[in-house]
């Protein structure tokens, strides 16, 4: 089994993302939403390709894998839909009631545990969909801000413009897992490191070209402010490549529904840096929200082994 490789990638990737997240919203100030979205790409893409280098002939050398003929198809696909996803979620951030469109944006990992058995045939114990129950729980109720949402209210929401915008974003977010772990399983290798670095590189370059294009289209007046804005965006782009590489490499290892339940961690690294970075108090509902979300990995660690 792949837990010594998958385990320590994923929450690594977690704590990444979270930093990173943190850092781009000094960048949110200043452009705009496509253009902070490129910055990941553009920032990140020669960072995916010396990673991928590095590895490929200095640090493990080997030929060159393989590469199937659906591997461009899965690596564009996966960029694709996490441009998609991503502005779903803004969208659902548009709306009105913000909280309705990230709790049910939350719900992601069940998708994806759903897709993940339909499309790749993975198998999952019960206790590991206990575990994702668990986590997704948490994770709503930490989306809430402490707000009180009854499960009546939320149910009841379904029709919102806010609902429909964060569910499909969850479902193209899920969509982005499992086309980033075909893309991995096109690469002949059985070096899950390797698979995933070559996936990266070719999914960022592809993002920045679809990216960029539709920036130098409908916002060209922001291409100069994407570069001008280069030492702030450059640490965006780094950590975005390597938490990136860290998620595809646990793609690669592990059922992709095991390592979205463990990589929901992410939320105590972000929290965790608000609390002790920037200050700011934790309530209650929080602190249940990540006792949710932890024995939800526990029990999804304990249905995997």
């Amino acid at each position: 089994m792949t837990f010594p490789l998958w385990l320590p990638a994923t929450l690594l990737a977690g704590a990444l993302q979270a930093w990173r997240t943190a850092v781009q919203r000094r960048v949110s100030k200043t452009l705009s939403v496509n253009a902070a979205g490129l910055v990941r790409y553009l920032y990140g893409l020669p960072v995916a390709i010396c990673m991928m280098l590095a590895y490929q002939f200095v640090i493990a050398p080997s030929v060159f894998p393989t590469l199937g003929h659906g591997f461009l198809l899965f690596c564009a696909a996966g960029g694709l839909a996490q441009i998609v996803a991503t502005n779903l979620l803004l969208m659902a951030f548009g709306e009105r009631n913000f909280v309705v469109g990230t709790a049910y944006s939350k719900t992601e990992a069940v998708q994806s545990a759903i897709l993940s058995v339909v499309l790749l045939g993975d198998h999952l114990s019960l206790l590991t969909w206990l575990g994702i129950g668990f986590g997704v729980a948490g994770v709503m109720v930490l989306s809430t801000g402490g707000k009180r949402m009854r499960p009546g209210e939320l149910l009841r929401s379904l029709g919102r413009p806010a609902a429909r915008y964060g569910i499909a974003s969850g479902f193209v977010f899920a969509l982005t897992t499992i086309a980033i772990r075909r893309a991995t399983m096109e690469v002949a290798t059985p070096d899950h490191i390797r698979a995933a670095l070559i996936v990266l590189a070719m999914t960022v370059a592809l993002q920045t070209l679809m990216q960029g294009s539709y920036l130098a289209w409908r916002e060209r007046d922001q291409v100069a402010k994407v570069f001008a804005e280069w030492r702030t965006a450059g640490q965006v782009g780094l950590m975005s490549s390597v938490a990136s590489a860290c998620w595809f490499t646990g793609f690669a290892s592990a059922p992709v529904a095991l390592v979205r339940i463990v990589g929901q961690v992410e939320v105590a690294f972000t929290m965790a840096f608000a609390h002790f970075y920037l200050g700011e108090t934790t309530a209650k509902s929080e602190v249940a929200g990540l006792l949710l979300v932890a024995i939800g990995v526990v029990l999804a660690l304990a249905g995997a082994w």
